[in-house]
């Protein structure tokens, strides 16, 4: 794998420089004093947590220790235990907050692990995530503390409580004082981060996150870009998520360039943002483009300074929708918190594709194991060999940039088969080797023995004008599956069953047994904190929903009646 940098030296690359480095609503901060906040955090680590100044090399087992840790001076008791030979475990519930940011630099200046918590969850959720991450502190907002409830396990301070903000106080250094960063000595291959996964499936797992594969994408998307001191990275996703750290917050320190951030996302704030911080480039995952598109059109919308938006899982609609009226250039790329694979659209790449298929990765049948054939298309452009040419995408060539999950070696397991890495992403290729998203193995619908990909019946349901947004999953039918749809409509243009029947018998590549069902019409999806779609959530209320559902009667929809 191609050597690749430390966030710690690349944040000691930024020392001296006067120039912007973070920016919020709340204010401004040079690089020197960003760095120097850092540094104060990492030494208020350091005494927080009795992690040695010379810092701890993280071992990546992740199993966990009885040895006790002394010398505590939080009230509370001792803060738990040490996981393995690794370092400290600091969970964050917290927006993006200027704390945020601080934390990650002091946590790379320290040797220790920031644990991204999802603020989204509750309760005994939310501390099962404390608990299966081996945190051993949790810092918060104060009006997130009221969320994780009584039972915690660990001492939990407020990120503007006097616990902490006088410890952090007393390390507090002159800028540019260069005996203040004292960094620990770490590697590319050293634990950072763990971040969760969206949960869509199942409980969130913890994915672990070096510094190299938080700091290797956060450079090479900055040479790929072309982003300097002079650029300034937006990141309006939140940053206990993937994306906004290895696809925002990174690329903005690998640059050098100033690193804004929105305490949570919001559509109608996303342009008053980008003009207000000087925006060059941004970060997205899923439907916030779509989001940013509902708000009310202005004749200067591209009156902005947004060169880039890059991110992931974009409607193709609003790719270039979101281009063509903010005068910007969307890339939207293919990737996964777990970084075992990952690729990017070129320009010869064709609409709706992912990319065209990297050196050892394959598209794999489910059942054989083998690589699938070429799809195969009608004079209509309908797939017309599904079963065949739709699998499983598999790195053959190893992990990639997944370095496991966290005290997990059955979910490693499951990924890592036979020294291949397994997305669980299901695609087809044409005969050029470019690939399209299919859905998820957990997608899979199997409707009279045939394996349908969920994603691109998806694909053909947002074309209609009334669709804003669809979901498409699997119900128990009298034998197999049977196709079910969730959509949402634009506002106040929700189509009627016969015309939307109509609409899909106009659809050439519709095959009959992708027809849905049934049709769920809801105000919302389901959606995880970082905007994935929750279709186990759909799939288990069926047609025993509040909402309207219509049901496949011939060749049109009728309403079901309810008692």
């Amino acid at each position: 794998m191609t050597a690749a940098p430390t966030v710690t030296e690349l944040l000691l690359a930024q020392a001296g420089r006067t120039e912007p480095g973070l920016k919020t609503h709340d204010g401004t901060w040079s690089w020197s004093e960003v760095l120097t906040a850092s540094a104060a955090r990492a030494a208020a680590l350091r005494e927080l947590l009795s992690v040695r100044s010379s810092g701890t090399r993280s071992s990546g087992s992740g199993s966990p220790s009885s040895a006790p840790v002394s010398g505590n001076p939080v009230s509370g008791g001792p803060l738990g235990t040490v996981p393995g030979d690794g370092p400290p475990h600091v969970g964050i519930l917290a927006d993006n907050v200027p704390e945020f940011a601080f934390l990650l630099g002091g946590c790379a200046l320290s040797g220790s692990v920031l644990v991204g918590l999802n603020p989204t969850r509750r309760g005994t959720a939310l501390v099962r995530d404390v608990r299966v991450s081996d945190c051993r502190v949790v810092l918060t907002q104060s009006s997130y503390r009221p969320l994780l409830g009584d039972d915690v396990g660990v001492p939990v301070l407020d990120l503007d409580g006097p616990e902490w903000t006088d410890l952090v106080a007393r390390h507090a250094a002159p800028p540019d004082d260069p005996a203040a960063a004292d960094p620990a000595p770490v590697t590319a291959d050293d634990l950072l981060m763990l971040i969760f996964t969206s949960g869509t499936s199942g409980d969130p797992k913890p994915v672990r996150c070096t510094h190299g594969k938080i700091a290797f994408p956060g450079r090479m998307l900055a040479e790929r870009f072309g982003l300097s001191h002079s650029d300034t990275v937006y990141v309006p996703m939140p940053m206990f998520h993937s994306n906004a750290i290895m696809a925002g917050w990174a690329v903005g320190l690998a640059a050098g360039a100033a690193i804004a951030l929105r305490e949570r996302f919001s559509a109608s704030g996303f342009l008053p943002d980008v003009r207000r911080f000087g925006a060059t480039y941004t970060d997205y995952v899923g439907t916030p483009l779509s989001y940013v598109l509902a708000t009310p059109w202005r004749p200067d919308d591209a009156d902005n300074p947004l060169r880039i938006a890059y991110g992931n899982e974009g409607a193709e609609a609003d790719l270039a929708a979101f281009a063509e009226r903010f005068g910007c250039h969307v890339v939207d790329a293919y990737g996964s918190t777990e970084g075992g694979i990952g690729f990017a659209r070129t320009p010869d790449t064709p609409a709706g594709s992912l990319g065209r298929l990297t050196d050892g990765v394959r598209i794999l049948d489910l059942r054989t194991g083998e690589p699938c054939p070429p799809a195969e298309f009608g004079p209509d452009g309908a797939l017309t060999n599904a079963d065949a040419a739709v699998g499983e995408l598999v790195n053959l060539a190893g992990p990639g940039w997944f370095a496991g999950y966290y005290n997990d070696p059955d979910a490693d397991a499951d990924r890592l088969r036979d020294g291949r890495y397994h997305t669980g992403d299901l695609a087809y290729a044409d005969a050029d080797g470019f690939a399209y998203f299919a859905g998820r193995t957990a997608d899979w619908v199997r409707v009279d023995g045939e394996n349908l990909g969920t994603a691109p019946i998806e694909r053909i349901l947002l074309r209609h004008p009334a669709v804003a947004e669809a979901a498409v999953y699997a119900v128990p039918g009298h034998v197999g599956d049977d196709v079910m749809a969730a959509i949402v409509p634009t506002a106040g243009a929700a189509p009627e069953p016969g015309e939307f029947a109509d609409f899909l018998d106009e659809q050439d590549d519709l095959g009959p047994k992708q027809r849905p069902r049934y049709v769920r019409v809801t105000a919302d999806l389901p959606r995880t904190a970082t905007f994935k779609v929750i279709k186990r959530r759909l799939a288990a209320d069926g047609t025993a929903c509040t909402d309207p559902v219509w049901e496949r009667h011939g060749g049109g929809y009728r309403p079901i009646d309810r008692p």
